[in-house]
């Protein structure tokens, strides 16, 4: 089975790239983020032609999560509240989770907030969201052991997910406070899939538009599958595909293939 993280920043912009890729690589589950569009609007067609299933949660212009998948899922869900329905509304406002099941595996989709710069409302909601996605994923784990947790995390884990020229401590995605935010998530048990196949620096899932940072390799690995202690025996290998990242008017992340 091989399942993909990619965060395509506009669907509607990036379609034709989207299913020249998936038309080019069958996977059995492609996760998205960044979609940018209500459902009502999302491009379903093309991927219903290539015989996928769609399971999509939008908002205009910003955020936006969706499963494409080959086979049926089940137990769909987005946002916090269909899972635990005593957090308030307003943290599925913004539309960054969305999970579903396909053959006994649980696939849940992220779109991190990005939190702007330290020390920011945006900065502090963050932090806030990801306590919550604590949270969540505890009571997920309590029903099920094959949890692949995957998307645009938008951290920067270990010094060797960035290129040298940035100081980590003093940078968004890579503040101490983020770091532990996501360890503590980790800690639950889950483990990085694209670390067990490759741990040198230099590979990096986001390049900034700006400053030909693709060109000069001045990115950030901030794209992640973790996977649970089943599922991490279970992996073939993960890989980051930068062959998207080289076409004309791309989004700024490349794909991340994880293969069961």
């Amino acid at each position: 089975m091989k399942i993909v993280s990619w965060n395509v920043n506009s669907i509607r912009t990036r379609l034709e790239q989207v299913i020249d890729w998936l038309s080019q690589n069958p996977v059995d589950v492609l996760c998205l983020q960044e979609t940018k569009v209500v459902d009502a609007d999302f491009p379903r067609s093309p991927f219903a032609q290539l015989g996928y299933n769609l399971y999509i949660c939008g908002q205009k212009a910003y955020n936006g999560v969706a499963l494409i998948s080959r086979q049926p899922l089940t137990d769909v869900s987005a946002g916090f509240t269909a899972i635990l329905p005593q957090l308030e509304p307003e943290w599925d406002e913004q539309k960054r989770v969305i999970t579903g099941v396909i053959d006994g595996i649980r696939i849940v989709n992220l779109y991190v907030p990005n939190g702007s710069a330290i020390g920011s409302e945006k900065y502090e909601y963050k932090l806030r969201w990801l306590t919550v996605l604590r949270k969540y994923l505890q009571f997920l784990l309590q029903s099920q052991t094959a949890i692949c947790i995957c998307g645009d995390f938008n951290i920067a884990l270990e010094a060797i997910d960035i290129h040298d020229k940035v100081k980590a401590d003093t940078h968004i995605m890579s503040s101490p406070e983020e770091r532990q935010a996501l360890r503590d998530i980790l800690e639950l048990g889950f483990a990085d899939a694209f670390r067990k196949f490759t741990t040198e620096g230099g590979h990096y899932s986001w390049w900034d538009y700006r400053a030909a940072a693709f060109p000069r390799n001045l990115g950030w690995r901030i794209d992640h599958h973790y996977l649970t202690p089943e599922l991490y025996e279970r992996a073939k290998s993960c890989i980051i595909d930068v062959a998207p990242r080289k076409l004309t008017q791309p989004s700024d992340h490349a794909p991340v293939i994880l293969e069961l």
